[in-house]
Parts: structure tokens; sequence; C-alpha cells
């Protein structure tokens, strides 16, 4: 007989190891499943380091998530005893009519963050490493910072296992089926049923979620790391991470912290679109190409040699918010992603809601905006 579960979490990254911890925390018998190593860099969550920021250009109803997200950190950090969150501000940059200016300001406004308007010109004079365009506004926000995501997978897997529950690596799903009120999941190795089934796998989620096949569209992402001309001006003290938009498309950047480098990517790299099983994971000249070029316009002083290179993906939707909650088909299954290249840094925050809506099928947070009904209802 296959042996039974309160939860089985499907997928052990940022999004599905939160979940895990938030389950056994609570008290009940969970599995996680993870078909690669946990963590791993085939996914979306790796890279050393992830941005977290207050001012949400991208909608106002993320930040009250992020609220709650920087409490379970800081107390992810208190359980783990490891340091995850480090501060440094942030910056949101582009044109003053442009989305990420106007939507970080909305974003501090509706919410009474603490924040500075500056220039370009007040920009550098603050944060030398900082070369943008005059017409430039910026937004500076003290809260931001980054997160550490290996770690924190780590972190909330071994919390988790802490509190009962099971971890299995190398366990790849070869699918599921509904099973009375429950489900049942069959892998590689086992077969397992369940009262509650989350689906948090990341890129391959339409393997498992077939609603999912033209709305979570995985794609290559590129991140390199720099050496800085001069290595102070990037120091995670005097360097706020950054999230801006340029006539060459949107960036984002990170101080030098755990590997050598001024970190920088581009958001939609060079718009692939992939198979996650066929993705061409090594990095080429083109790819470098699009990120030098942006340095040593706008950080020259962080634009000398080439350090590191890394593939990840983004698994993007029409809108680019997440998919979160119950599957319309099936409301004792939980859908946890995909989240569009911006979710990492709410995954705290996502393992409460997934086990409010295991426990009860609704949760205090507002994700109504996240609703995978909202491509089937229009």
């Amino acid at each position: 007989m296959a042996e039974f579960y309160d939860a089985i979490v499907l997928g052990l990254g940022a999004m599905g190891s939160a979940s895990l911890y938030h389950l056994a925390r609570r008290g009940y018998k969970v599995l996680g499943l993870e078909r690669f190593s946990i963590p791993h860099e085939m996914g979306s969550s790796h890279g050393v380091t992830r941005i977290i920021r207050l001012a949400y250009y991208e909608h106002p109803s993320y930040v009250p998530l992020l609220f709650r997200a920087y409490e379970l950190w800081r107390e992810l950090e208190t359980r783990s005893g490891e340091r995850l969150l480090h501060i440094t501000g942030s910056i949101d940059a582009g044109p003053r009519d442009g989305e990420i200016f106007r939507g970080a300001q909305l974003a501090c406004e509706l919410h009474e963050l603490p924040h500075e308007i500056l220039t370009a010109r007040q920009l550098q004079q603050r944060f030398p490493a900082y070369c943008l365009p005059a017409d430039t506004m910026a937004l500076f926000q003290t809260q931001g910072g980054f997160l550490l995501p290996e770690r924190c997978i780590a972190s909330h897997v071994k919390c988790a296992e802490d509190c009962g529950a099971e971890a299995h690596a190398h366990e790849r799903v070869l699918g599921w089926e509904p099973r009375g009120s429950g489900v049942r999941v069959t892998t590689e190795n086992a077969v397992y049923d369940a009262a509650r089934l989350v689906i948090s796998t990341g890129p391959w989620i339409s393997e498992l979620v077939p609603i999912l096949k033209n709305i979570a569209v995985p794609e290559r992402q590129v991140l390199a790391w720099f050496q800085p001309w001069s290595a102070d001006l990037f120091d995670p003290h005097c360097f706020p991470v950054f999230n801006l938009t340029v006539e060459e498309g949107r960036y984002y950047g990170f101080p030098q912290f755990g590997i050598p480098g001024f970190k920088v990517g581009r958001y939609h790299h060079r718009q692939e679109a992939i198979d996650p099983d066929g993705m061409d994971r090594r990095c080429h000249t083109e790819d470098e190409q699009v990120l030098r070029e942006f340095a040593e316009k706008y950080f020259p002083a962080g634009s000398g040699t080439t350090l590191s290179m890394q593939t990840c993906i983004f698994t993007n939707t029409p809108d680019e918010h997440f998919v979160l909650g119950t599957d319309p088909r099936f409301p004792h299954v939980v859908i946890c992603s995909p989240c569009s290249g911006h979710g990492f840094k709410f995954s705290a925050v996502v393992g409460e809601i997934v086990a409010d809506l295991c426990e009860s099928g609704e949760t205090r947070h507002d994700i109504s905006l996240h609703n995978v009904n909202r491509f089937f209802n229009s």
C-alpha cells in the first residue's frame, strides 16, 4: 500500500521548500519530492544573491506580502541560526514617467514607505558607481537588499525536517492523479497518497498542470559577475541593489558578495523561450556582450574582467504576475508557481499562504491578483 501523507510538495526550490516548512511547522505529516539536488542550479532558485525590495513597482498589492515576508525571513534566520537577508537599500530607476519609477513611487506613497527621490546626478553623488542618464529619476528605499537563495532553501528544508517533514532528493515525479478526496503521486521510486498536493515545480509546472502549458513559459536567463575596477564602490555597505530601465532594456544588479564580482542581469535576457530539459546551459559571447555593454555604459567602475557567468530560468506568465492558489479543477491541489522572474523574495510568505490553502482553502493574505482563473475568464 502507498504511504499516506497529509500533504505532498512537488519541487523543493524557493516556493516548495518554504511550503514544506510551513506545513511541517503546523504539525502536518508532509513529504517533499525534488528531482534534482537540494538546492540545485537547474531551475530558478540559485545564483548566490536575490533581490528583495519593498518599493514594488509591479503592483501595490505585493507590498503587504513583502511586509510579512520580511518578518518570516527574520524568523527563519532565528530558527536556522544563519543570516539570510542582507540590507543594502534599493534603487528603482528610469525615466520620470516610466513604469518602474512611477510604480515604485506609488507603492511607497500608498504604503507610507520611507523613501528618497534622487536625480541621476544626486544618485551618483550618493553612490558613485552609478552613472545613469541625466534624465533618469531614482527612488531610494532603505529596506531593500538581497537574500541568499541556496541558503534560504537549505534552511527551509532543514527546519522542515526538524519539524518532522520528509524530503527526498533525486526522485522524479512521473505523474499524479485525483484519488477520492485526495491524490496519488507516482515517482520513479514509489507511489504516495496524500490528502493535499502542492505543485511548485517552476519551469516544469506545465508537465504536471497541463492547463498552464501556454501560460507558464520558461525562458533562458543569464547572469554575469564583472571584476570592479574600484572594488570599494561595490561593497554592500555603499552599493544598493538596483532595478532600472535604460534604453537597452530593464536590468538588475547587486554589490559584491559571496563570490567575486559586480553581479548584473537583464530581464528577458535574449528573449529565448525554452524547454527546461533541453535548454542550452552554457554561456556564450553573445550572452556576455548583452551584460558587458550595459556595465561599461552605466557602471564603468564595475566593468572589468568577466569573473563568472551562469544560466537560470524564468517562468513567465502573460501578465508577469504569479500563479498562486488552488487548481480550479481540484480544490485539494495548490499551485504556487510560476513567478515570472521576481518571486524568490516572496517565497517565505508564499509558504505560509500554501499552508493556509492546504488547511482551509483560504488565506488572510490578498492573493486575488494571482488567481489562475484570470487567464480563462476573459
